[in-house]
């Protein structure tokens, strides 16, 4: 039976691919917003999720036909409390794709224009964090997320 909760647009599901199994049955994407006086954003992921207990950045299973862009931005609002952006709060620097085997994880990389509030706004989040950039390596960081953090911290410019 399916869950009435989760649209047939929904990307929430496992993609098995021959590197692995990954939650986003058409990709995922999360958000890296800098701000250039706290930071970036980390999210602290509650012990029962996938890799629970390490640090990330807020993203999730993309919808059916939704741009990498509006998954990250929208995934942020969720777990994160991250206003709706709307294009004037933040500045996109740029895109970093892993691809594993057809199942794809996009980072988008961003810049904050103003002062963004974050809140944890659902159960996938155990704390939030403004993070010096040069501190991000000493939280124990989710595994891609980590491979990931030294070419997506040249991104932030």
């Amino acid at each position: 039976m399916s869950d009435p909760q989760v649209s047939r647009a929904s990307g929430d599901g496992w993609c098995k691919t021959p590197q692995g199994r990954f939650w986003g049955l058409f990709g995922a994407a999360g958000l890296l917003i800098h701000d250039s006086e706290r930071g970036v954003l980390l999210q602290h992921r509650v012990s029962w999720s996938a890799h629970g207990g390490t640090w990330g950045i807020p993203g999730g299973a993309k919808h059916k036909g939704e741009s990498d862009t509006d998954a990250a931005i929208r995934e942020s609002h969720e777990e994160a409390g991250v206003p709706a952006l709307d294009g004037h709060d933040i500045e996109i620097l740029d895109l970093y794709t892993v691809d594993k085997s057809g199942w794809t994880y996009t980072t988008v990389i961003c810049r904050a224009l103003g002062r963004l509030e974050e809140s944890i706004s659902d159960r996938e989040s155990e704390e939030l964090a403004w993070v010096p950039v040069d501190q991000v390596e000493d939280y124990p960081l989710h595994p891609e997320f980590a491979k990931a953090w030294p070419t997506l911290r040249k991104s932030l410019g």
